[in-house]
């Protein structure tokens, strides 16, 4: 089974992010499948157009890199003031410019919210999908990821989900997030075969 690199986007600065949290357990119920890697968005500079140039500023140059480089983006944020964070805003601006050289386009993605309270940042997450739809990004929609009820207690010293109810969820998650970068990228190689043999067919 293929292995795909996924840019994991955390929508919290706070070192003992639980939406961190989350993103890590994802990864290392499917690690033989899904080579994850954090991509830090708290050191961007604001995005401003002016200075967007051939120069850009180190910090955007590096996280257009990463995120470029990656087979499918893993977005796991908290909601704040029922929104998406400023700072996960911030970084989707950025690495969707310059006009026609995005590089979030044609990446599938998925989109985790876990929250303390009871809907489970359900306005970031659907705020985010919105976003998405314009990068041209294919979002998985099942399983619906609004992780409610989430706490510290949720995890274990080393920061693992503990067995229950939110583990076992995390882990269909997971599964579902390997098999959705899989068909997605899939049927894409299959239309550049078909495509290629199809043009292969026409007279010269």
């Amino acid at each position: 089974m293929a292995t795909y690199k996924i840019a994991i986007i955390v929508g919290s600065l706070r070192k003992d992010s639980l939406n961190r949290k989350i993103a890590r357990s994802i990864c290392a119920l499917r690690g033989d499948n899904l080579d994850c890697s954090m991509v830090e968005i708290g050191e961007l500079d604001l995005y401003n157009q002016d200075i967007d140039t051939d120069n850009p500023p180190a910090s955007w140059k590096r996280f257009r890199e990463q995120v470029g480089a990656a087979d499918g983006i893993l977005f796991c944020t908290p909601e704040y003031n029922r929104g998406v964070p400023g700072v996960l805003k911030n970084a989707i601006d950025i690495g969707s410019r310059p006009y026609g050289k995005s590089v979030f386009d044609q990446k599938p993605a998925a989109i985790v919210s876990a929250s303390p309270g009871s809907i489970g940042g359900f306005g970031a997450n659907h705020q985010l999908r919105q976003a998405c739809v314009f990068l041209n990004m294919p979002v998985m929609q099942q399983p619906e990821a609004y992780l409610g009820h989430v706490t510290d207690d949720s995890f274990d010293a080393d920061g693992c989900l503990k067995e229950g109810p939110l583990k076992e969820l995390v882990t269909k998650l997971a599964h579902a997030f390997h098999d959705w970068v899989n068909a997605i990228l899939r049927a894409r190689e299959l239309l550049l075969h078909d495509a290629a043999k199809e043009q292969a067919k026409e007279p010269a």
